[in-house]
């Protein structure tokens, strides 16, 4: 063994449940792949990533799927009349590398992996073979329920004896070292799955076993979101925060009984994440292509109005908002935003939490603002009559307000507004712009490969897009980096809509929505299909990616 690693830390690691090249990577700075390379290297075995394994024929019949997952291994067909080859994360797990020939029932060459790969492995087989075999929790952490901050780490994963303890805070800690935005824990008749909302898309995570563990695991959600525990009947909403790395993260819960039991989401509200991703929160930051930039800067240098920013939950909304004040935040205005909740906060704005429980909603709150002399106004969600009123009387009094409204492109928004009951020439006078965004996966820079695309998303390009000379079409095979997904990271696309005179009267004048989509291209509006596809011409993305994000069925 190398002298050049501290083989007593790694066990000492490996003993309270953490994967010794996690712990190397902590030692050396370095990736987990790169610990793994390594780890390897010292003890003379070969590290593979997820493309050699992708190379070999799975041997599921021998280690099922599922058990696979909870050991953290794999185990595959070796060349032929080679035998196996079994792919570890933990090289001095001496009992697993038994297990393992046992179960083989022949020779195996073993070698190292990173957790991360071999998890993307797996992950891309979960689909096609799901074996309902018992699957261990593994306890990767803990915390003090005692605490009114649930702290997290890695050093007290061994504090606890309750197994519904350690799932809950090893799943949560394990989502935010992966940058989840949601946990899900999914009651089944076996037991608890559990996914991540990972760049928008669920991923399979585990499944623990036991009826009564996920009962458990749902009673300690409970009492961490101060819930009534003995409540089983109607959903229920609260919140805690937890201590991971000395920085706390805010998270939302929200959960509703169905067949097999209760069902748990939590949403990771970090407020340092966004920085944190984007080294500092600008506009330029996001990923907008320079058009729309530069579009979305001139209406922010409106002196009143509204500009409204639209799209589904989880694409990007508040972040953008965020972004546009901090870039034209100079100190000079009096800025304020009511928000449900405060997701990040800002320098120099004073940013008020709506709180319905007692009686602060965004409209109480919108009413309250105008009377502190404001000269910018965020209003996180519009989402009845009464807010939106209040948010266009304060545009067209002087105020420039930025909110955002549920709607899936910039023309659906005057629908949105008519149903609400607004007045159709208030609104018109009121509204300078309308931006409707969307968040692509990107291509895993790692994996990516040349690939043809299948003729069902060439057939949903517009006719002047099928040229496939122009596209450069790449497509991720899946590794560690990307979890065995093809993707990783995620950039924004934009709609913009800025409104004239010409296609306010059109609008007021219930012109047929066709007429205003031709005026509005012609005055420059690109579609969210177009904007996306310039990212698949780059080689950016996928036209899968496209389809799934932008394409209405």
């Amino acid at each position: 063994m190398s002298p050049g690693i501290d083989w007593s830390a790694l066990r000492r690691a490996r003993d309270a449940g953490e994967a010794p090249t996690a712990r190397l990577a902590e030692m050396l700075a370095c990736s987990p792949r790169d610990a793994a390379r390594a780890l390897a290297g010292s003890l003379g075995m070969e590290c593979w990533e997820t493309t050699d394994m992708q190379a070999c024929e799975p041997a599921f019949d021998s280690l099922p799927l599922a058990r696979a997952q909870g050991l953290r291994c794999a185990l595959v067909h070796d060349t032929p009349g080679a035998g196996f080859v079994g792919i570890l994360h933990d090289p001095l797990d001496s009992d697993l590398r038994t297990q393992l020939a046992h179960w083989s029932k022949g020779p195996v060459r073993f070698v190292l992996a990173s957790p991360d790969d071999i998890h993307a492995y797996l992950n891309q087989h979960e689909d096609r073979s799901r074996a309902m075999d018992s699957l261990p929790v593994a306890a990767e952490s803990a915390g003090d329920s005692r605490e009114a901050i649930e702290e997290l780490s890695l050093a007290r994963m061994s504090d606890s004896a309750s197994p519904a303890v350690r799932l809950v805070n090893s799943t949560l800690y394990d989502a935010l070292r992966a940058g989840a935005s949601d946990v899900h824990l999914e009651s089944t008749p076996a037991g608890l799955a559990v996914k991540y909302r990972i760049d928008g898309v669920l991923d399979f995570v585990t499944e623990a076993q036991g009826n009564a563990l996920a009962e458990r695991v749902i009673s300690r959600l409970k009492v961490l979101a101060a819930l009534d525990i003995a409540e089983r009947r109607v959903p229920q909403d609260g919140s805690f925060r937890v201590r991971v790395q000395g920085r706390e993260v805010d998270l939302r819960v929200s959960i509703i009984p169905g067949v097999h039991g209760e069902d748990a989401v939590i949403r990771i509200l970090d407020k340092r994440a966004i920085v944190e991703a984007h080294g500092r929160l600008s506009l330029d930051s996001l990923g907008f292509d320079g058009a729309s930039l530069a579009t979305l800067r001139d209406l922010l240098r409106a002196a009143y109005g509204m500009l409204l920013v639209t799209g589904p939950t989880g694409s990007g909304k508040t972040t953008t908002l965020y972004a546009a004040l901090s870039e034209t935040h100079t100190g000079h205005d009096k800025v304020i935003t009511i928000e449900d909740p405060v997701e990040y906060q800002l320098p120099g704005v004073l940013q008020i939490p709506v709180n319905e429980k007692k009686g602060l909603t965004f409209a109480r709150g919108l009413r309250s603002i105008l009377r502190h002399d404001p000269d910018k106004i965020m209003v996180g969600e519009i989402r009845d009559r009464e807010t939106a009123e209040i948010a266009v009387q304060s545009a067209l009094t002087g105020h420039l307000v930025l909110t955002t409204v549920h709607a899936n492109n910039v023309f659906d928004v005057f629908g949105r507004f008519t149903h609400m009951g607004l007045d159709p020439y208030s609104l018109m006078s009121a509204l300078n712009g309308i931006w409707a965004q969307r968040l692509l996966r990107l291509n895993c820079p790692h994996c990516s490969r040349q690939h043809s695309p299948d003729p069902r998303d060439l057939a949903m390009l517009p006719s002047s897009h099928l040229a496939a000379q122009d596209f450069r079409f790449l497509r991720g095979e899946g590794c560690g980096d990307c979890r065995g997904t093809g993707y990783r990271g995620r950039v924004a696309v934009a709609e913009i809509l800025r409104l004239d005179d010409e296609l306010r009267e059109m609008i007021v004048g219930r012109q047929p929505i066709r007429a205003v989509k031709e005026a509005a291209r012609a005055r420059g509006t690109r579609s969210l299909t177009e904007a996306a596809l310039q990212l698949v011409q780059a080689g950016r993305t996928t036209l899968e990616e496209v389809r799934r994000v932008t394409v209405a069925a």
